[in-house]
């Protein structure tokens, strides 16, 4: 079944009183990657249901992560595009 992207969502979920989070999801390169931490973590990462178009997971929640936007210095874009610009020309030659 194709589903749109906005129907690609993905939810997580968890509450004060578990230590465990839920995360339920129709998009294909999530369950690619929960798939993989379910292959390499079974005692971590745990498929809980799935159906057509849906996969659920169940995860501790100190996995759970929310990190502050990374700040890039001028100097290190600069730095960043060089490196960029010299890996193409590798590739060409």
């Amino acid at each position: 079944m194709k589903l749109s992207r906005y129907e690609q969502e993905t939810i997580v979920n968890y509450n004060a009183g578990e230590q465990t989070a839920a995360l339920y999801t129709r998009d294909k390169a999530v369950m690619r990657k929960l798939d993989t931490l379910v292959a390499d973590f079974p005692d971590t990462y745990k498929l809980t249901g799935q159906d057509e178009v849906s996969k659920t997971y169940s995860f501790p929640k100190s996995h759970v992560s929310y990190r502050k936007p990374r700040a890039v210095s001028t100097e290190q874009r600069e730095r960043a595009r060089k490196m960029m610009i010299a890996k193409n020309k590798a590739k060409e030659n």
